[in-house]
């Protein structure tokens, strides 16, 4: 963490050292890591973390976030409700401890993984509350997750629309 608070690195230890999930994870570690080393914002990665869609996916031993699409959306979902708002977290109340479980069934459910975060930042007050709409397609023109607008979707981010005007 940097003396103002804000994160600047994370380390991720997953699976079997040497297996390509942990290479792989390691690898995404680092990416976040030099992002916010950069001055990406934590929002930014976090927005585009939450509701990633693969497998493993499935419930956690996190009451805090009780179900994740995949390791990407928990990360991210555990990132954001840590540094930003608890309104990413499945309920009221941000995550108290700095090691985390991710989805039970990672790694073939063989082997704990824990996200370990350098330093902690007081949530911005001016921050946006992120939507929850679980089921909303994604947006083709540049992959976020879509908002309902009237009876079809709007990408926040883009702009574009699912076929409405």
């Amino acid at each position: 963490m940097y003396k103002d608070g804000q994160p600047g690195e994370i380390f991720i230890k997953m699976a079997k050292e040497g297996s390509t999930l942990s290479g792989i994870m390691d690898a995404f570690a680092l990416s976040v890591s030099i992002s916010l080393q950069y001055g990406v914002p934590m929002r930014a990665l976090v927005d585009k973390f939450v509701n990633a869609r693969f497998e493993p996916s499935g419930y956690t031993g996190n009451p805090d976030i009780r179900y994740a699409k995949s390791i990407v959306d928990y990360i991210g979902r555990w990132l954001g409700g840590k540094f930003i708002s608890p309104d990413y977290l499945d309920h009221e109340g941000a995550a108290a401890e700095a090691d985390v479980t991710p989805p039970a069934n990672a790694a073939g459910g063989k082997s704990p993984a824990s996200v370990t975060v350098m330093k902690a930042a007081d949530p911005d007050p001016s921050t946006r509350p992120r939507a929850a709409i679980d089921d909303a397609p994604y947006c083709s023109e540049c992959g976020m997750l879509m908002t309902p607008n009237g009876s079809c979707y709007k990408c926040t981010n883009c702009g574009s629309t699912s076929g409405c005007s």
